[in-house]
C-alpha cells in the first residue's frame, strides 16, 4: 500500500480560519494578530489577563534516544492532542518552532507526521512568523553594540581577549565556527578570534523561552554577560545599553504563535532551543498560557529524556513553576531493533530478540523519569512493519518495569489511532498521582550538579573536568551563581558523550570540554565531548531535494 507523504497530506488540509482555532480557547479574534489566515500570535495582554486562571494537567512527551529509524517525538505530541480533543477534553498542545538550520541539513522539517501533523507545514519550517529572524537580530546587535564600542575609546575597559559574546546564524555552517573579526585596518576596528553558534543555542533565545513577560524579558537581557576587564570583573548587556533595544527587536517574538492540527484543534508553536547545545523546550509563556486556557496541554521535551525531559524537568519546571501530571515516552519497534544491533536496511523483518535487546535503552529513560516522582507512559508510536509479536515483546518488557506501553497509530490513523493512549493518559493525570520534584537542589554546588546528572541519568562513572573548568564553577559560585541549574550541551544519540554507544552504556566517563555562564538565561552550560554549538551539514544536506516544482508549491520538507 502506497502511503501519501507528510507534505501531500499536509496539502490536503482543511484548514480553519486562525479566529476559530482562538475561539476554541476563548481567545477573542481582537488578541490576535494575524499573520495571513491560519497563523497568529496572542497578545500580551490576553495573556496578562489570564493570569489568576487555574491551570490544567500538564503532559510532557519525551523520547528513547534518537535513531536513524524515528522515533516520532512530535508526531506522538499532536497525535496525543488530537486523541484527548476526539475522546472530548479540551486539549491544546505546545510545540518549538523548526530551525532552518537542521531543516535544510537532516531534518527536512519539524511539525509532526502522517496525520499527526500541524500545519501550515511549510511556514513552520521556513520563516514562520519571524521569531527566529528576530532573535537572530537582537543577539548581533549586542555583538555590534559591543565592539562598537571598544572602537570608541571602549569606556568599560573591556579586556578584548575576554569578549565572550558570539555571533549566531540559523544556518548549520561549520566555517562560522571560528573566526578572526575586524581585519582591514584601523576603520574595521581591533581584530580579535570570534565565532558563530547557530541561534538555537544564542542565550538570547533561552531568555525568550524562559521569560514570563516583556518586562522579565528586558531583565534578563540586561543580565547577560558579554566580557570581562582585565580585572576579571563582568561586563552586561545593560553596560553596554544594548538591553533596551533588544526588547524593542524582540517585542513582537515574546509572544506565542498559534496555529492547529490537521484537525484544527489548537497548536502552540514558539521558541526553539536545541536540546543537545540548549534546554530544548518551547518558550515558558506559551505553555503557562495554554495551562490557563486548556485542561490537558501537551508539550514535547527535545531528543531522548536524558537530555530534553531533564532540561524541562530540571530547568523549565523549577524556573516556570510548572510540573508535569504524567509523561508519555515515545518508543518505536524499529529504535528498538537498532538498539539491538539491527541495521538500518533490515529493520522491515521481524526480529523479536532484536526488540528484546534494545530495551534496556528504554527502561533506563523510564527508570530515570520516576526518579523526578512522575508517572511515565509509553507510547509505541506504530509503523506498518510492526508485528504483533515485536509489539507485545515492547508492551511485556515495560510492564516488568512498572509502566505500561500502549500502542498509537496517529501516524496513521490521526485522532482515531490515539484514542487509547489518550484516554489512559487523560486517567492518570486526572488521579493525580505525580509527586514532582528536580534531581538536585538549587544549593548543591556546581560540580556537584554535573555529577548528578552524569550518575543519575547518564549512568557514567565519573565526570573528567580539568582544574581550570573546575576553578571557574567556583568562581561563578563566589560571584553568586552558585543556585544556577546546570544545561548538558552532549550528544543526542547515546546516555554517554559518545554516539555510537546504543542501549544502555554503564562504566563510560563524562568529558566536560567547556563551561558558559548564561546568567540571563540563568543557567550554566556544560559542553560534554565533542558536541559542536554550531553544526554542520552532511554529505548530502536536505537543502538539495528542497524547491519549489512545477505547480509552484515547495518540495523536499518532509
Amino acid at each position: 500500500m502506497a502511503y501519501k507523504t507528510d507534505i501531500e497530506i499536509a496539502r490536503e488540509a482543511k484548514k480553519k480560519p486562525i479566529q476559530e482555532i482562538g475561539a476554541k480557547l476563548g481567545i477573542p479574534s481582537d488578541d490576535l494578530l494575524p499573520f495571513g489566515h491560519d497563523k497568529a500570535k496572542v497578545s500580551a495582554e490576553f495573556i496578562a489577563a489570564q493570569r489568576n486562571k487555574e491551570d490544567g494537567k500538564l503532559i510532557l512527551v519525551t523520547a528513547i534516544n534518537p535513531t536513524p529509524a524515528g522515533e516520532g517525538k512530535t508526531t506522538t505530541t499532536v497525535g496525543l492532542g488530537d486523541g484527548l480533543n476526539a475522546i472530548g477534553k479540551k486539549a491544546a498542545i505546545c510545540i518549538r518552532e523548526a530551525s532552518l538550520g537542521p531543516c535544510f541539513g537532516m531534518k527536512g522539517g519539524a511539525a509532526g507526521g502522517g496525520y499527526a501533523q500541524v500545519v501550515p507545514m511549510e511556514d513552520m519550517n521556513l520563516h514562520f512568523t519571524g521569531d527566529f529572524h528576530a532573535i537572530t537580530s537582537a543577539h548581533n546587535l549586542l555583538s555590534a553594540m559591543i565592539d562598537n564600542h571598544i572602537y570608541w575609546g571602549n569606556e568599560l575597559e573591556i579586556d578584548q581577549r575576554r569578549v565572550v559574546w558570539r555571533r549566531v546564524l540559523d544556518m548549520n555552517d561549520r566555517a562560522l565556527r571560528d573566526i578572526v573579526t575586524s581585519l582591514g585596518g584601523v576603520s574595521n576596528g581591533f581584530p580579535r578570534q570570534a565565532g558563530f553558534d547557530i541561534t538555537v543555542a544564542s542565550e538570547v533565545m533561552a531568555i525568550l523561552c524562559l521569560a514570563l513577560d516583556i518586562d522579565d524579558l528586558q531583565k534578563r537581557l540586561g543580565d547577560i554577560i558579554v566580557a570581562y576587564r582585565r580585572d576579571r570583573t563582568p561586563v552586561y548587556c545593560r553596560d553596554i545599553k544594548a538591553d533596551g533595544a533588544m526588547t524593542v527587536l524582540l517585542q513582537q517574538a515574546m509572544q506565542p504563535n498559534i496555529v492547529q492540527t490537521l484537525e484544527n484543534n489548537p497548536a502552540f508553536v514558539h521558541g526553539g532551543p536545541f536540546a543537545n547545545i540548549a534546554h530544548g523546550c518551547n518558550s515558558v509563556v506559551a505553555t503557562t498560557t495554554a495551562l490557563k486556557l486548556a485542561d490537558y496541554v501537551v508539550t514535547e521535551a527535545g531528543f531522548g529524556a536524558d537530555l530534553g525531559a531533564e532540561k524541562f524537568l530540571n530547568i523549565k519546571c523549577r524556573k516556570a513553576g510548572i510540573a508535569p501530571s504524567v509523561v508519555v515516552l515515545v518508543a518505536t519497534v524499529r529504535a528498538m531493533k537498532m538498539n539491538g544491533g539491527v541495521a538500518k536496511a533490515d529493520l522491515g523483518a521481524e526480529n523479536v530478540d532484536a526488540v528484546k535487546n534494545g530495551c534496556p535503552n528504554l527502561g533506563r529513560h523510564i527508570e530515570n523519569l520516576k526518579s523526578f516522582g512522575v508517572p511515565v507512559v509509553v507510547a509505541i508510536n506504530h509503523f506498518v512493519t510492526d508485528t504483533d509479536a515485536e509489539v507485545q515483546a515492547v508492551k511485556d518488557f515495560v510492564a516488568s518495569q512498572g509502566s505500561e506501553a500502549i500502542l498509537s497509530k496517529h501516524w496513521e490513523f490521526g485522532s482515531e489511532g490515539s484514542k487509547d493512549l489518550a484516554t489512559r493518559v487523560a486517567q492518570i493525570a486526572d488521579a493525580d498521582m505525580a509527586s514532582f520534584a528536580p534531581i538536585y537542589p538549587d544549593e548543591m554546588p556546581l560540580f556537584e550538579k554535573v555529577e548528578t546528572i552524569a550518575k543519575r541519568i547518564y549512568r557514567a562513572d565519573e565526570v573528567l573536568a580539568d582544574k581550570k573548568i573546575r576553578d571557574q564553577l567556583k568562581q561563578w559560585e563566589e560571584q553568586g551563581y552558585g543556585n544556577l541549574p546546570v544545561c548538558m550541551a552532549k550528544t543526542q544519540y547515546s546516555f554517554s558523550t559518545d554516539p555510537n554507544l546504543r542501549g544502555a552504556p554503564v562504566g563510560h566517563s563524562v568529558p566536560v570540554r567547556e563551561v558558559r555562564l548564561s546568567a540571563g538565561a540563568g543557567f550554566i552550560v556544560v559542553i560534554c565531548g565533542e558536541i559542536m554549538t554550531m553544526p554542520g551539514l552532511p554529505r548530502i544536506p536536505s537543502a538539495e531535494a528542497i524547491c519549489i516544482n512545477d505547480d509552484g508549491v515547495i518540495d523536499g520538507l518532509f
